[in-house]
C-alpha cells in the first residue's frame, strides 16, 4: 500500500448517539445533531472532528500568541518591503507540503470541498441572472496534487473577477439582479464531491483552525501586500455574493447568518485566519440552502403520477 492510498473515512460514524449521557452529554454530539444552521452534515462532522481534536484543544492556544506576534512582524515587513519573497509558487508548494504532511484528513476535507461551493455558487449566479454572460473559472480539486495549480490564489481573482464582470454587464443595461420566474439549478450539485482519500500517518494531526492560522503569515510573506490585501478582504464579500443570491431567491433569510460583513468597511488583515474559517461555514451554509431549495422545485415540479412510479 502507498503512502496516498487511504480508505476513505465517513466523518459522521464519528458521532454515535447511542452513547450519550444524560449525565454527561457531549457537547460535540450536540453541535452535530442541531439543525438551527443548514450545513452538509458530513462536512459538519468532519468540522466538529477537527475542532474537537487534541491539536485544536492543546496545540492551538499556544500557537495563538506566537502567530499573533508572527503577523505582525510580516505586516511590518510588508509594509517596508511589499514585494520581498513574493511568489505564488513558492506559496502553493508550501500550502502543498504542509496539508500533505502535517494536515488532518479531516481539515484537508474541509478545505478541498471549499473550492467546489465557490465555484457552484458562483456557477449558479451567473446562470440565473438574465441576459449575462459571465466567464467563470470552476475549481475542482480532487487531490491535494491540485493545490500546486495555485488555486488559493485563484480562488480570490475568481470572486473578484466575477464582482467586477457582472456589475460592468449590469451597469450597462442599467438594471439590477432580479429573482427570475424559474430558477436553474444544474450548477448545483447532489452528493458528494469528487474528492481522493487524504493522508492518515501519525503526522496528520493538525486541525483545521490551526492550519489556517499557520498558513495566514505564510501566505502573507510569500505574496506580494496588495494580493494580500485582496485576499483578506475576499472574505467579506460572503455578504455580496450572500446579496446576490438572496435577490434570486427572493429570500432574505441566509443574510442573517453572515459574520465576514460588507466589505465597504474592511476589517484588519490581522484577523484573516478566524474570518477564514468563518467564511467557509458561510460558504457551506448557503450551498446547503440552494441545495435544498433544488430539491424544493423538483419536489414542487414532480407530477403525482411519476411520484407514484418512483415508489
Amino acid at each position: 500500500m502507498t503512502e496516498d492510498k487511504f480508505l476513505p473515512k465517513k466523518y459522521s460514524e464519528s458521532f454515535d448517539v447511542s452513547k450519550s449521557s444524560a449525565d454527561n452529554p457531549d457537547p460535540w454530539l450536540a453541535l452535530y445533531l442541531d439543525r438551527s444552521i443548514q450545513i452538509d452534515d458530513e462536512a459538519k462532522a468532519a468540522l466538529l472532528v477537527s475542532m474537537r481534536s487534541k491539536s485544536r484543544e492543546i496545540l492551538f492556544p499556544l500557537l495563538k500568541p506566537l502567530l499573533w506576534l508572527v503577523l505582525h512582524l510580516v505586516t511590518a515587513i510588508r509594509i517596508l518591503v511589499p514585494n520581498l519573497f513574493a511568489s505564488s509558487k513558492i506559496l502553493h508548494r508550501m500550502i502543498y507540503f504542509g496539508l500533505r504532511n502535517f494536515v488532518s484528513p479531516e481539515a484537508n476535507f474541509i478545505i478541498l470541498r471549499h473550492f467546489h461551493i465557490g465555484s457552484e455558487i458562483l456557477a449558479f449566479i451567473a446562470s440565473n441572472v438574465k441576459d449575462v454572460e459571465i466567464k467563470l473559472n470552476p475549481l475542482r480539486p480532487s487531490k491535494l496534487e491540485d493545490v500546486l495549480g495555485e488555486i488559493f490564489l485563484k480562488h480570490d481573482l475568481n470572486l473578484f473577477n466575477f464582482v467586477i464582470n457582472l456589475n460592468t454587464e449590469l451597469r450597462k443595461q442599467n438594471r439590477q439582479i432580479e429573482t427570475p420566474e424559474t430558477l436553474n439549478f444544474e450548477a448545483i450539485s447532489d452528493g458528494e464531491f469528487a474528492i481522493d482519500a487524504f493522508p492518515n500517518r501519525w503526522t496528520n494531526f493538525l486541525d483545521v483552525q490551526s492550519a489556517v492560522e499557520i498558513y495566514t503569515p505564510v501566505y502573507q510573506l510569500f505574496l506580494p501586500g496588495s494580493d494580500f490585501w485582496r485576499a483578506a478582504n475576499s472574505l467579506q464579500l460572503d455578504e455580496t455574493v450572500g446579496l446576490y443570491v438572496s435577490r434570486l431567491l427572493g429570500n432574505n433569510q441566509y443574510l442573517g447568518l453572515l459574520n465576514n460583513k460588507h466589505p465597504l468597511v474592511p476589517l484588519p488583515t490581522t484577523g484573516a485566519g478566524y474570518r477564514l474559517l468563518l467564511h467557509g461555514l458561510a460558504s457551506e451554509e448557503l450551498h446547503a440552502i440552494l441545495r435544498e431549495q433544488k430539491q424544493k422545485q423538483r419536489d414542487k415540479t414532480d407530477s403525482p403520477v411519476k411520484r407514484v412510479e418512483s415508489r
